[in-house]
């Protein structure tokens, strides 16, 4: 399921590299705190809670409403448990931009570590970005991806988009563990401060027969979807639909419908994971579908903490450098005594968040 979406202002720039340090080692301490004291499962389900990687980012000492903390938080998170990641069961690929594609490869690197097929992995990987750009077109392009997991195969995601024309960026969280149709609702919670009028939302139940009629569209002669696209050149598009015949590029369209008449998807999932699918083929597809059978998809979007040591930007107050080093400290001690048995430490610092 998709445990929750974030939306953040876009912010410029980079952390020093004396606070990308320091978050570092302190994403070090706070992962493998969470592995020794609750698992590493649970580790995956805390990352997937959007309030929670958002707390995350203010502990670390990032600015709790910028862009920037998705991918700082998660480059920490990555390069804090670099080497040791056999050790504690936790596995991270992927990254922002050229990165992020690098996710597969790097999936596969870890393969000797895992239990199961990494093809398996990747497949997750590459369908929670597809859905959250193909499956789900709210205006933000996918930018950052990266996919968490465990020797077992559990997995969690955490993506993020940009929306040149509001300035802001969207972040997407997903967790493995019940995913059982990745393109019906695979959400379980939305969080956002904005929600748009004109998304187009192939995931949702409302879509079933749109999705059931775009997969039958994809599997006719290409030269028959074509001809009912060439139709609208005639017709007053209905204003809520988030799409423009300008927006259709006839001639790429029909080689990707080459494509899927060849193949013959048995259902929206298969088409929407096929190489060269993407969000423009969905929308002409569920456009097509609208016109000819009558089945309008979802137009509705379906999004629906304070620092503890200081803000990279000052707000509301510069990071206490003394401050964010002794809570190292204090966690590193703690777990190294927690691996040989003497857990008392970590027990205090659970007794310190019952009294908060």
């Amino acid at each position: 399921m998709r445990t929750g979406i974030a939306n953040l202002p876009l912010h410029w720039g980079k952390a020093p590299p004396w606070l990308f340090a320091m978050m570092r080692k302190l994403a070090h301490q706070i992962t493998e705190a969470c592995v020794v004291e609750f698992g590493p499962h649970e580790f995956l389900r805390k990352i997937s809670s959007p309030f929670w990687f958002q707390a995350l980012g203010a502990v670390l000492g990032f600015d709790w409403h910028s862009s920037g903390l998705t991918t700082t938080v998660c480059a920490a998170l990555k390069e804090g448990i670099q080497g040791i990641e056999k050790d504690i069961g936790i596995f991270i690929a992927g990254g922002k931009g050229r990165t992020s594609r690098k996710t597969p490869k790097e999936i596969d690197s870890y393969g000797k570590f895992i239990e199961i097929d990494p093809n398996k992995l990747i497949y997750a990987s590459r369908m929670a970005a597809k859905v959250d750009s193909g499956g789900l077109q709210d205006g933000y392009k996918l930018y950052h991806h990266v996919f968490f997991f465990t020797a077992d195969g559990s997995w969690a995601v955490v993506q993020q988009g940009m929306n040149e024309e509001t300035r802001y960026a969207r972040r997407y969280h997903w967790l493995g563990e019940e995913v059982h149709d990745f393109v019906c609702e695979p959400h379980n919670a939305i969080c956002a401060e904005k929600v748009h009028n004109k998304v187009l939302n192939m995931v949702a139940s409302d879509s079933e027969q749109t999705r059931n009629m775009s997969t039958i569209l994809a599997r006719e002669r290409p030269d028959k979807v074509i001809q009912e696209i060439n139709k609208l050149d005639n017709l007053t598009l209905p204003k809520r639909h988030p799409i423009l015949l300008d927006d259709i590029n006839h001639k790429r369209l029909r080689k990707v419908l080459i494509e899927t008449y060849e193949k013959q998807p048995e259902n929206f999932e298969t088409l929407l994971s096929m190489k060269g699918v993407g969000p423009k083929t969905i929308r002409a597809l569920s456009l097509v579908s609208e016109l000819i059978y009558g089945k309008q998809p979802s137009f509705k979007d379906p999004a629906r903490f304070s620092f503890a040591h200081g803000g990279k930007d000052g707000h509301p107050y510069p990071v206490d450098r003394s401050n964010y080093e002794t809570t190292i400290e204090v966690l590193e001690r703690a777990i190294s005594s927690a691996k040989i048995g003497n857990k008392e430490k970590l027990a205090a610092i659970r007794r310190l968040h019952k009294e908060l």
